[in-house]
């Protein structure tokens, strides 16, 4: 009999009986395990209470179930959040309009503030002469910009524009240091404030609109004008349209010559044309008198010239730029120096050499155009110097050659090494004409002969600033390249001959330009031996004075005219100035690529404006 259930012993007292209706045995499919075939059996546990049984489908779920997506643009997204985007988006377009249309509007960021948290700029706060000065915006970033009062004279003075342009450097070097300690990572600017030298320059008109500057009162406008233009002084016509940019070049230099100023006065067109400026010279303090005395009056433009006070000599990027012959080289820099080192007599580059050459090409053609009795007699000269130098009988189809010859003397030695402390000697000027003579004409005769005809019939054409040079034994038999007007010797002056045994009122020796052009005889022109001065350039010359110096100015330029017209090759010495124009003049296809401009003064190539 197998043993009774004895509940009597366990500790509890009270025990919760299942009902009989409860069967505690499992499915037989739930884990392939069999249940106990009765409730007594020993391998009865209670480990299948650990597991349930999946739900019912009958019941209800403890969670929802999940939504179904609908198909369809409509079902996936409510109205309320299509409306919603819709304006996000426009919110968003509306903004970036609104932020380009500030910026294309005005070229003042909106967010500069008035500067140093002024209202506006009082007089008062600004300097009393032409000076940079640094502005502060709210968020305190550095820009810079130039003032000049307004009613200053114009030009500025030699001092004023070299001092201008010292400070100038020296304040976008402040400003971009400041700029770099205050952000390590580089700011982008827009605007006027976007430059590659990242001067962080703001031009004059805009500086007024921010309130960086004093807006001009309309009685000061007037007034402000610049009036003394050459080709601009024209009375009783309609006021043109300020130019939106323009680049004026001042004629005044301490420099006697006219080649180095007229060289940069070339150069400055062509950089102005190149930039889309307008153009204009002022010849008020020009020591050669009036700029149409000597030429006619450079083209005009369409539109007219910006108040004095918005003309400024610095930054290159200035809207409307005023460039004289002190600032001319530091403004343009490498351009016009053209060396990429501290040495003057460096060869350039051949792309840097035909780019400088090209910009005074353009000046050239634009500007180099003599008054008219001067320009009638040039032709008329080239005319006449052609004619003897044609073959008789041939038509034209047999000629000579004619090779012209600037000498250079005064105060320009050459720069040649042996040579640097005197002059080039005139044989060598004699032998090179003859080599090419010889290269020309020794095998062009019939049957590879020489060609004795045309070589009797090639010519010598010289221009010199020494009088003297035209009585040298080596170029007998030259011609002078115009004889309109001529630099005298003392030994050609008739002096008037005089009693000696009477007493007579004193007069000045006369003295002629033997050994050339000096400055010093050119800044005493029309004063007395007992005046003389070497402070004579910082003086206002008197009538006299002007009268002469234009009279050296004309003579100068019709011997370079009637040289580049006339002759099919030109020696010269690089280190004068008139032999770096005379190559101009020519043309780069002429003087460089075939040959014809011929610099006898050492290995020194075509450099343009330099020592």
């Amino acid at each position: 009999m197998p043993p009774t259930l004895d509940l009597s012993r366990t500790r509890h007292s009270k025990m919760i009986i299942s009902p009989p209706r409860i069967n505690l045995r499992r499915a037989a499919t739930y884990h392939h395990d069999k249940g106990p075939f009765s409730a007594t059996s020993s391998r009865f546990n209670f480990d299948h209470l650990m597991f349930s049984p999946p739900p019912s489908p009958g019941l209800p779920s403890l969670s929802p179930p999940l939504r179904k997506p609908s198909k369809g643009f409509a079902g996936f997204v409510r109205p309320r959040r299509l409306v919603r985007y819709i304006l996000y988006i426009c919110g968003l377009v509306f903004i970036f309009y609104a932020v380009k249309w500030l910026y294309t509007q005005s070229p003042v960021l909106a967010f500069l503030s008035r500067p140093y948290d002024h209202s506006l700029v009082s007089r008062a706060d600004l300097p009393d002469h032409p000076a940079p000065i640094l502005l502060t915006d709210s968020r305190g970033r550095t820009s810079w910009t130039v003032s000049i009062p307004q009613g200053s004279e114009f030009p500025l003075t030699a001092e004023e524009f070299t001092n201008v342009c010292e400070k100038c450097r020296e304040t976008a070097e402040r400003v971009q240091q400041l700029r770099i300690q205050k952000s390590i990572i580089p700011q982008t600017y827009l605007g006027f404030l976007s430059d590659t030298s990242g001067s962080h320059f703001i031009d004059v008109k805009e500086a007024q609109q921010a309130g960086y500057l004093p807006a001009p009162a309309p009685a000061d406008e007037a007034q402000d004008a610049v009036k003394n233009l050459v080709g601009e002084t024209v009375e009783g016509t309609i006021p043109k349209p300020v130019c939106e940019k323009s680049l004026t070049f001042v004629l005044e230099s301490d420099d006697a010559g006219l080649g180095k100023t007229l060289m940069m006065l070339w150069t400055a067109y062509g950089l102005a044309q190149n930039e889309g400026r307008a153009f204009f010279i002022d010849d008020s303090r020009w020591a050669y008198g009036k700029y149409m005395d000597i030429f006619q009056a450079p083209p005009r433009e369409d539109c007219g010239p910006p108040p004095r006070h918005e003309m400024l000599p610095c930054p290159l990027e200035a809207r409307h730029l005023v460039v004289s012959t002190w600032t001319a080289i530091d403004l343009f820099g490498e351009l016009l120096v053209g060396a990429s080192s501290d040495d003057p007599l460096e060869r350039l580059k051949p792309s840097a050499q035909k780019k400088m050459f090209n910009l005074a090409r353009l000046g050239h053609d634009a500007l180099f155009r003599l008054n008219k009795d001067d320009n009638v007699y040039v032709d008329n000269r080239v005319r006449d110097l052609t004619a003897r130098r044609i073959v008789p009988k041939t038509k034209g189809k047999q000629n000579g050659l004619a090779i012209g010859m600037h000498v250079r003397r005064g105060d320009r030695h050459p720069f040649e090494f042996q040579y640097r402390s005197s002059y080039m000697p005139i044989n060598i000027y004699a032998e090179t004409a003859r080599e090419i003579l010889e290269d020309k004409f020794n095998h062009t005769g019939p049957h590879g002969a020489e060609d004795a005809v045309a070589k009797s019939h090639s010519l010598m054409i010289l221009a010199s600033d020494d009088p003297m040079i035209y009585r040298a034994t080596e170029l007998k038999g030259a011609t002078l390249a115009q004889e309109r007007i001529k630099l005298a010797a003392k030994q050609e002056m008739k002096q008037p001959e005089l009693d000696r045994n009477v007493m007579h009122k004193f007069h000045d020796e006369a003295f002629g330009w033997e050994g050339g052009f000096f400055s010093a005889m050119f800044w005493n022109l029309g004063q007395s031996s007992s005046n003389a001065d070497v402070e004579a350039h910082k003086k206002s010359p008197s009538a006299d004075a002007i009268r002469l110096r234009s009279l050296v100015g004309r003579a100068y330029m019709m011997d370079l005219a009637v040289l580049a017209d006339a002759s099919d090759v030109v020696i010269c010495t690089v280190s004068a100035v008139g032999c770096r124009l005379l190559a101009v003049m020519m043309g780069w296809e002429s003087a460089m690529e075939k040959g014809n401009w011929v610099n006898i003064d050492g290995g020194y190539g075509w450099r343009g404006v330099s020592s």
